[in-house]
């Protein structure tokens, strides 16, 4: 017998057993604030898990959202039972449309890996097993948005862009690595500038500085310093590129030769100065003076202008998906 159980803050743990998209705790849970969660249980066994909200979702036009997310599914029968009630409960909240999987915002984990390829997963990116696309596809849902990440498998090609930079400088512009020592004035910076760029991003929801930091703040001892720019004009930060490299490489017995690019942005009133090209170039420049040989631009929104950058040496390998549903 199939029964749902709404969890309360007593049942957290439980609700965090099933794997899922990302490694949940109940802390992490009740951050997140969701306005309800629920687990599906087959004969007293846990089979999937969700949460919803309604009441703080991005604007999308002519819909009202409600969004699944902290999902998880043992099968497709179990995804199904899971999504018809995430379906019934959004639209009883009056949600037009649901969005999935998406944790409450797109600063947390959202989308799925939808086209794997040959490369092998890289440090913070998204994963999830392949068949659960279908857990949404087969039940209604359809792509709202692609994203992509591309690679570059040879940094000894990548353009020095002087001239684009002599022509920034020019301008008033320079960029710099950011000081390790002084990583709470830095990181305060970097929000400075992702607080307004990322303004214009796909179902962009704001948050907190606080919260923000918790996302950067444990990455801290495993980035190098050499790998994060901070691009600033007349001493006000202006854009950044924060840089990590595949750490995922040494658990797998292999040496790191991997950069990514985990955020890119550029104030919108500067965007189409070449500023974001010129921080990818300097990244690459960084990465391989330090002796990395490939470079990765991270998890890209379909029609995001990172993915003009580069185009050349910078080749598509991973495909991720976001879900929407009629209600």
């Amino acid at each position: 017998m199939v029964t749902a159980v709404q969890v309360g803050k007593d049942a957290l743990a439980p609700f965090c057993s099933l794997p899922g998209l990302s490694e949940l705790t109940p802390q992490l849970v009740e951050s997140h604030d969701a306005d309800s969660s629920w687990m599906i249980r087959e004969g007293g066994v846990l089979i999937a898990r969700f949460s919803l909200w309604w009441k703080r979702v991005p604007q999308y036009p002519g819909q009202q959202l409600g969004l699944i997310g902290h999902y998880a599914g043992r099968d497709r029968k179990a995804a199904h039972e899971a999504l018809r009630l995430a379906c019934h409960e959004l639209s009883n909240a009056g949600c037009t449309m649901a969005v999935a999987p998406m944790d409450g915002n797109t600063w947390r984990r959202y989308r799925l890996l939808t086209e794997r390829g040959a490369e092998p997963t890289f440090f913070l990116e998204p994963d999830n097993a392949d068949e659960w696309p279908t857990h949404f596809e087969t039940y209604g849902f359809q792509a709202l948005a692609q994203y992509y990440s591309a690679i570059n498998t040879d940094l000894s090609r990548y353009a020095s862009g002087r001239d684009l930079e002599d022509r920034l400088v020019a301008e008033g512009f320079r960029i710099r690595v950011i000081d390790p020592a002084d990583w709470k004035n830095e990181l305060a910076r970097v929000w400075q500038v992702a607080s307004q760029a990322f303004r214009g991003n796909f179902l962009y929801t704001p948050i907190e500085e606080e919260e923000f930091r918790a996302i950067y703040h444990p990455l801290l001892p495993m980035v190098r310093h050499e790998l994060i720019f901070i691009a600033e004009r007349a001493g006000e930060p202006v854009g950044f590129s924060f840089n990590v490299p595949d750490l995922l490489q040494a658990r797998r017995g292999l040496p790191v030769d991997t950069v990514i690019v985990k955020s890119l942005a550029v104030l919108p009133q500067w965007a189409g100065r070449g500023l974001g090209t010129l921080l990818v170039a300097r990244s690459m420049q960084a990465a391989r003076a330090s002796g990395f040989k490939r470079g990765i631009l991270a998890l890209m929104h379909e029609a995001n202008p990172s993915r003009r950058i580069d185009r050349t040496l910078m080749k598509d390998f991973r495909r991720y998906t976001l879900y929407a549903r009629t209600l």
